[in-house]
């Protein structure tokens, strides 16, 4: 056996090493690349940027909490954390709610963009949605009073499905998929999402029968002037309906605002005072006494939409669940109005 050395010849090998030395080194990150690689380290914490793109996606501290399921508190704390890291101001709280800055509005546009980016490369990757669970967004008074009554019905309609159910006044982000499907109560429809009108629902004044025994009676809409009206989050409402029935808008209104359709209806059927409801919300109570109808008149200021992404419009299950909520609601103590299909 010789013993020594190898030492690469001036060919052939030698030559392949030393190739194999230059290919290792051009896949060295060129200078963009370790540019980016180095921005990318001076981040803000994401859960900051995704506080503040709620906010300034909504405009409302509190709407950004409920999107994302935090507390109020927690988001204001996440976006002044912002403005700290950033040094500048993004937020400026008004009487409105709040508003951007200019530095705001600049940060909100690619941050914006940025998560856009993510949702469709998220959509991209993962499996295919499960046909199986349907996410529906619903006004709160419709999902507690019409909707969840008449659920054991729509499970046996469609006993495959796994629902889930947010009864909210937000509306979702079909682009983040936060839902598949949801129904709004509006004065007209709206944007670019494909619709159909469910009802355009009669509003009329309710009270409890022990209300209307230790009062006098109600024949004309004046006489409910003065009387203890209860509102939702505002007067607007009422102030609509006495405007719609001739009584114009000079009208002082009484009585407490309790901030939803559905715990106005509760304290109208236990005998504190007179409530507006549409014809759905109040069906069931109408029809075991709870409440009763005061007047008779044909008011609709709005109706109820369902709506969907026009891309998703005719799935099977959204498809499924739109027939079942026409006939469902052409049932519902006889129908105001036929459906109407469109374009929100």
């Amino acid at each position: 056996m010789i013993e020594g050395s190898v030492r690469p010849s001036s060919t052939g090998a030698g030559r392949q090493v030393r190739g194999e030395e230059c290919r290792l080194r051009s896949a060295k990150p060129g200078p963009d690349e370790d540019t980016a690689a180095k921005a990318r380290g001076r981040l803000p914490p994401l859960s900051m940027v995704r506080a503040f793109e709620a906010v300034s996606r909504l405009g409302s501290m509190r709407k950004a909490a409920e999107d994302i399921n935090l507390s109020h508190t927690v988001i204001s704390r996440h976006v002044r954390n912002l403005e700290a890291w950033l040094g500048t101001r993004l937020v400026e709280a008004g009487p409105r709610g709040v508003s951007l800055t200019p530095e705001g509005k600049a940060f909100a546009r690619s941050v914006g963009a940025a998560f856009d980016l993510m949702a469709k490369a998220t959509s991209e990757l993962r499996p295919a949605r499960h046909s199986s669970v349907l996410r529906i967004w619903c006004v709160p008074g419709l999902a507690t009073r019409w909707l969840m009554p008449r659920f054991h019905q729509l499970q046996q309609a469609m006993p495959s499905i796994e629902f889930v159910i947010r009864a909210t006044d937000l509306e979702p982000d079909f682009a983040h998929h936060e839902a598949d499907i949801c129904i709004r109560y509006s004065d007209g429809p709206k944007g670019t999402l494909h619709w159909v009108l469910l009802e355009r629902t009669r509003m009329f004044p309710v009270a409890s029968p022990g209300w209307i025994a230790r009062h006098p009676s109600i024949l004309r809409p004046e006489d409910l002037v003065g009387q203890p009206l209860i509102h939702e989050e505002n007067h607007d409402q009422w102030r609509q309906w006495f405007r719609a029935v001739g009584c114009g808008d000079d009208i002082r209104l009484n009585g407490p605002r309790l901030w939803s359709a559905n715990l106005t209806l509760d304290a109208a059927a236990t005998g504190q005072g007179i409530a507006l409801a549409t014809r759905l919300i109040a069906a069931d109570d109408l029809e075991t006494g709870r409440l009763v109808e005061l007047l008779k008149t044909d008011i609709r200021p709005g109706g109820y939409y369902l709506a969907a992404p026009p891309e998703r419009w005719n799935e099977p299950v959204l498809k499924q669940f739109r027939v079942w909520m026409e006939q469902a609601i052409a049932t519902t103590g006889g129908c105001d109005a036929p459906a109407a299909h469109c374009q929100w």
